[in-house]
């Protein structure tokens, strides 16, 4: 998406309107799914991921892939999103606690669903209006996502552990038909 800005205010503003992104059919359940892990290198997000991973095995049975971002700050390249959304099929991303990685974390899940996968996208609370505008200027107002509290990196490993968890029930639902995600 050439020259499109975000304005850090929340404000989205765009010259034409856009049709609104696909959203991919949610799961009956997430009993034995593949599940991807995108990891965002913020500080924490990969125990904050490991462990809603580890959670989801323990209760679902899932498979677990897991990948790095080479950058938080963009959106990933489109070669890697056809090869998650081939190998997976739900995907976790996250944890956005500044404004790029989260307006990257919006993006990520937007172009996701557009491929077929259904996302949970994470978020702190500090940055929703950022991941609502990326998610606006992506076509797709009103995308649902997880949000934890502000912040995680300053988090022990025991905290870190603690919010995967209180966020776990906001991530399952996101993923499947009884959140109601993909209407």
């Amino acid at each position: 998406m050439p020259n499109a800005i975000l304005d850090p205010t929340g404000t989205v503003t765009t010259s034409a309107a856009q049709p609104a992104a696909a959203r991919a059919p949610r799961r009956a359940s997430l009993n034995g799914a593949r599940v991807g892990l995108l990891i965002n290198t913020k500080t924490n997000a990969r125990p904050f991921l490991d462990e809603v991973g580890r959670l989801l095995t323990e209760r679902y049975g899932v498979t677990v892939t897991k990948r790095t971002k080479t950058n938080f700050a963009v959106p990933e390249p489109e070669d890697i999103i056809k090869e998650m959304a081939q190998e997976s099929d739900v995907v976790v991303t996250g944890v956005g606690d500044c404004g790029s990685c989260s307006a990257a974390a919006a993006a990520d899940g937007v172009v996701l669903e557009a491929a077929g996968v259904p996302v949970a996208v994470i978020v702190t609370d500090s940055f929703r209006a950022t991941a609502d505008a990326m998610a606006s200027l992506r076509g797709a107002p009103g995308y649902r996502y997880a949000v934890t509290a502000h912040p995680v990196a300053v988090l022990a490993e025991d905290q870190v552990k603690a919010r995967a968890a209180q966020v776990l029930d906001d991530v399952v639902a996101l993923l499947t038909q009884s959140g109601n995600a993909g209407a």
